[in-house]
């Protein structure tokens, strides 16, 4: 099922395109990696899709899909939580709910317990009570991880959500988010191409404008559509990439 669909989208700012004429389905089993070199327009591209940009063209949502009412998860590449505010671990994966719309804010015995499940599963159950300020970049990425999925949505779009992980865990969110998307769609920003590739679906290189390709038959050449060269080498089942200097 088509969730999501872009028409010619393009977004300037201040008069310098970021996105040339985007035209993008994202559908309900997708688990979609997005590349492209820096200033290439992958952070525009997401946002756009949220709302958080102007944009010329249009974008189309399915029926039941809303930026409005959490059946779009976002987990940013940059959080603005203030790290001194007297919030808890647990309260900033409650704080997830408030996109469903409500008169009244309160969290239900259900909720809790699917936060204390999101936890577990982000390995930061014992942090559940500790405020933000005492845990570590690491540490908070897992919990805006779970903000970002105790809503249950159908889209989950992550911005370069490994940084600030260890290598550890950075394993086992490619396997959590891989067991989700059975239930969702993923978009998921990323630098480590040689990585995702183990991991997603399709690629989306994105240089102001778009070229999408499926993982299992992708080449330097098509890579180089958006102007960042990148051999593939592969070592058993694991695929490394060398970025050329350019």
């Amino acid at each position: 099922m088509k969730l999501v669909s872009l028409h010619n989208v393009s977004v300037s700012y201040e008069g310098i395109p970021a996105l040339r004429d985007v035209t993008l389905d994202l559908f309900s089993d997708d688990f979609t990696g997005i590349i492209g070199p820096n200033g290439g327009g992958k952070t525009t591209l997401v946002k756009a899709i949220l709302g958080m940009v102007p944009y010329s063209g249009r974008i189309e949502f399915a029926d039941g899909i809303s930026v409005h009412d959490g059946t779009i998860g976002y987990l940013p590449q940059q959080n603005n939580f203030d790290r001194q505010f007297p919030i808890s671990v647990a309260e900033v994966v409650y704080s997830g709910l408030q996109s469903r719309k409500r008169l009244v804010f309160r969290i239900s015995s259900d909720e809790r317990k699917k936060a204390d499940e999101l936890m577990a599963m982000a390995g930061i159950a014992p942090l559940s009570g500790k405020p933000i300020g005492a845990i570590s970049g690491g540490e908070m990425q897992r919990a805006l991880l779970c903000r970002a999925l105790i809503s249950d949505p159908k889209l989950l779009i992550l911005d370069e959500p490994t940084n600030f992980v260890d290598n550890k865990f950075e394993k086992e969110l490619y396997e959590i988010l891989a067991s989700l998307n059975d239930r969702m769609a993923i978009v998921m920003v990323s630098h480590d191409l040689g990585t995702i590739t183990s991991y997603v679906k399709s690629i989306v290189c994105v240089n102001r404008t778009v070229h999408r390709h499926n993982t299992n038959n992708i080449t330097p050449e098509q890579l180089a559509n958006y102007n960042c060269p990148i051999q593939l080498i592969t070592h058993g089942d694991v695929p490394h990439t060398v970025l050329k200097r350019h």
